[in-house]
């Protein structure tokens, strides 16, 4: 933390730093691009721009138990099958099919590059083949996950390590970088570049947790808490397009834990069971799929069973043997070792007790869902020179590790091969100085300022969202006037943390900022929320007004783009085209 905080704009220093290649975000997509860029070419001056420390941050921070997407060609199975899978959890469309393609070639290498620098691959009892879990997914010893791509990440790039994002800079309708401010020395920093990846990760945050009431941190994710979709956030401001956004990402979770339940229900053949003893995914799903059913499908039947009156839910691991559960138990200790402390410190022995489950809230996850910008095969934004990888990407859900590190590699490809066609850029000062202004204001207003905390704007959006824009209190659904209202409510929310947030501090600083983010992310969640008019991933997307899905007119992309004069959020379709039979 800086020793003494300015007392004015003019007493904040501002530095600028210029490179060919600026990658916003240092997680798993951000650190396999900044890899990628130094094996094309060496001699690219790479920069990444990290608002925690780079070993431990993103998605992978804590660490993973399974790497959920490893093609096994052995089997005959392709990347076109990849595809196939991806759709269907989905429902059968629509994704971006030419873009998942793309990654499903790429991310068989990332996840071997990822044995070559460290990671421990467990292995079937031959030692032939990774141990799969599912379909897709192989076991790891994950607990060293981030760690060992940072490394490569720091080998490949200078890493700027607490600098918080909060705007692009342009060179007239080109991206020319971004700025942002040092959490920790309270620098203005310009990073000039002349192409620019976006790989920041999704957004959490934006919705009310069930758990809120009882907890003073308002969250409870499993994903990085950090995530709070600045990456969009920056993008939308400057008219790029996104794609997808009502496309939220919803899972069964833990109950008051939120921990993964994947590890049980896949990797343990753990079936779920409502309070009657009903495996009521096989009972009322079969037709879906059962237990294997779209991720959506099995994110949401919990809930209807609450709504229903047949709560609490369940995965049933009381057929587990005591081997089974320490094995188990090892697999959380590699992705979520305090869950393991959670189950101690309440008594539950999972081969005598099933373990509960409930909804969480919904994020907007990229790499799980469809949700990002819309983007060329290139992984171009409608911005030039702005890619987009990861969690940023939109219309390619299921990447998770292995996708994003792909991602990360061909928007790098990408980048270089429009750095080689544009060459340098240039900026007006204007802009970096009215940014340095509206960063630092909520420090600047004075301890007599009678305002609002970043806690108390981000607590209004929460229960704004939560109950009028599908939250878990709302068993995800909306209709139409309830979107209208959290919409005005946005916007009295954008005008009010505008003129009156405050930040008593540099940490304070940088959660007013995060706010003012997941507002922004919140108005194009809503919007697309209103434009999709059916019910297409009942959970990830209900409409109770319009409960049926309807193919005829909604088998199509819903697209948002803002315009940065007017504010105006225009919503538009583009259509959904199938290349993989």
């Amino acid at each position: 933390m800086a020793k003494e905080l300015p007392k004015s704009l003019d007493q904040v220093e501002t530095k600028t730093v210029e490179c060919d290649l600026l990658i916003v975000g240092g997680g798993n997509a951000g650190c396999f691009a900044a890899y990628e860029a130094k094996q094309v070419n060496p001699d690219l001056n790479v920069v990444i721009m990290e608002k925690a420390n780079i070993k431990r941050s993103g998605a992978c921070a804590a660490g993973m138990d399974a790497l959920n997407t490893y093609i096994p060609t052995w089997d005959g199975k392709t990347p076109e099958d990849l595809v196939r899978w991806s759709r269907e959890q989905v429902g059968g469309g629509p994704i971006r099919e030419d873009l998942a393609l793309s990654n499903a070639q790429e991310l068989n290498q990332c996840v071997e590059e990822l044995e070559e620098w460290g990671l421990p691959i467990i292995y079937d009892e031959d030692e032939e083949h990774p141990h799969y879990r599912g379909s897709w997914d192989i076991s790891i010893h994950g607990e060293q996950l981030k760690p060992i791509m940072a490394e490569k990440a720091m080998d490949s790039a200078e890493v700027y390590n607490r600098i918080v994002a909060t705007a692009l800079i342009m060179d007239g309708e080109r991206c020319a970088g971004a700025m942002g401010f040092g959490v920790r020395d309270g620098k203005f920093y310009v990073f000039k570049a002349k192409a620019t990846i976006v790989s920041t990760g999704g957004a959490c945050g934006i919705y009310k947790s069930y758990t809120s009431d009882g907890t003073a941190s308002h969250h409870q994710t499993w994903m990085c808490p950090f995530n709070v979709g600045t990456g969009y956030a920056m993008g939308l401001r400057k008219g790029a397009e996104f794609t997808s956004m009502e496309q939220r990402w919803v899972a069964a979770r833990t109950k008051d834990y939120c921990g993964p339940v994947d590890t049980v229900s896949v990797g343990y053949k753990a079936k779920m069971m409502n309070a009657k003893g009903e495996y009521f995914l096989n009972e009322r799903y079969a037709h879906l799929g059962g237990d294997k059913a779209p991720r959506y499908i099995r994110a949401n039947a919990p809930m209807e069973e609450w709504r229903e009156g047949r709560g609490p839910t369940y995965v049933d691991s009381t057929h587990l043997d005591e081997e089974q559960c320490k094995n188990m138990l090892t697999d959380y200790l590699n992705e979520r070792p305090s869950f393991v402390l959670y189950l101690a410190a309440n008594g539950i022995d999972p081969t005598e007790q099933p373990v509960e489950v409930y909804g969480s809230d919904p994020y907007i996850v990229g790499g799980h869902t469809g949700s990002g910008y819309w983007v060329d095969m290139e992984r171009m934004t409608t911005v030039p020179g702005l890619f987009a990888a990861g969690e940023t990407a939109g219309g390619n859900p299921n990447k998770f590790v292995g996708g994003c590190a792909a991602e990360g590699k061909l928007a790098t490809r990408g980048a270089i091969k429009f750095i080689e066609a544009n060459g340098d850029v240039n900026i007006d000062e204007s802009q970096v100085e009215a940014e340095k202004a509206r960063v630092f204001k909520p420090l600047f207003r004075g301890k007599d300022f009678d305002g609002l905390t970043p806690e108390e704007i981000k607590e209004r959006l929460q229960r704004l969202m939560d109950e009028y824009a599908g939250g878990t209190s709302q068993f995800y659904r909306c209709n139409e006037e309830q979107l209208d209202y959290a919409l005005k409510h946005i916007k009295l929310l954008q005008e009010q943390s505008g003129e009156y947030i405050t930040a008593s501090d540099l940490h304070e600083l940088m959660h007013a900022h995060e706010v003012f983010d997941r507002i922004d992310v919140a108005e194009i969640v809503c919007h697309h929320l209103k434009g999709r008019k059916e019910t297409r991933w009942s959970g990830w997307q209900t409409r109770s007004d319009y409960p049926e899905r309807d193919d005829e007119n909604f088998n199509c992309f819903v697209e948002t783009r803002k315009n940065p004069e007017t504010g105006e959020i225009e919503v538009f379709t583009r259509p959904y085209e199938r290349i993989v039979d």
